[in-house]
């Protein structure tokens, strides 16, 4: 299932945070979106996940969702939203506690997307228990679970030491190989944009346009550091950056 954004724009009040934006997200690909600090990111993100309506434009699905799909959008956040009395295998279990499965349906789930994403052995464990990258994990897994056709990913290693995130963003490769999922990818980090995206979005300071849409055509595994990629990126970003970081100061 691949999306189009068209032609979105959206206010809160008299602040105007996106203007005008249309891009495509193609199944199979990791689509990155990077910017400014307040220029409208994780805003993009939850419209194209419908947890917010646009005042301008609209978000189109175009084709099926994967065969089984519970869920054709689903979210991966940055603070990972486990529910502490709950096990790692109860936190998977809980998104499909609504969907007329058998329980060995659900159990044939839980045990394929935690020997997807290592975890098996953790089943038991709980949140506490956990590092935050294995917190992470368990997120992930619970998306995985209801066979989404996109995975909206807000920030999700930001919380994350830099070895953690090294870890995960290896292990996000490694899935990414063997299943060709697809994902939307917001982040401040423009490493883990040109690790993990097949495009990369630039937007703007606040309100957000698309200032460039850079294709990374290099293979997921063999991307290295990219530092010139890297570079082109925070060129266009660089002095809005610093704009935005000094109007956040002021406000």
């Amino acid at each position: 299932m691949d999306l189009t954004v068209e032609g979105l724009s959206h206010r809160y009040g008299d602040t105007e945070v996106l203007r005008d934006v249309s891009l495509d997200i193609p199944a199979g690909r990791i689509v990155c979106i990077v910017g400014p600090s307040g220029c409208g990111k994780s805003t993009l993100l939850r419209m194209i996940g419908g947890l917010e309506r646009p005042t301008v434009g609209a978000v189109m699905q175009r084709g099926a969702p994967p065969r089984g799909s519970l869920n054709p959008l689903t979210f991966v956040f940055q603070d990972f939203a486990l529910l502490p009395w709950r096990t790692v295998d109860g936190n998977v279990s809980l998104v499909l506690e609504d969907h007329a499965l058998s329980r060995a349906e659900r159990r044939t789930i839980i045990d394929d997307v935690l020997a997807r994403t290592r975890l098996t052995d953790f089943a038991g464990a709980l949140p506490r228990q956990l590092s935050g990258g294995m917190k992470q994990r368990v997120a992930i897994a619970r998306a995985l679970a209801v066979n989404p056709a996109v995975m909206l990913m807000d920030e999700p290693l930001s919380a994350l030491d830099a070895q953690t995130r090294e870890l995960l963003m290896d292990d996000l490769v490694a899935l990414w190989l063997r299943e060709r999922f697809t994902a939307v990818y917001v982040t401040h980090n423009l490493a883990e944009a040109v690790r993990l995206g097949h495009r990369v979005v630039v937007l703007s300071r606040r309100p957000g346009r698309i200032r460039e849409v850079v294709e990374i055509d290099a293979p997921l595994d063999a991307r290295g550091a990219m530092e010139d990629v890297q570079s082109h990126l925070w060129g266009l970003m660089r002095d809005e950056a610093r704009a935005a970081d000094a109007e956040l100061l002021d406000g």
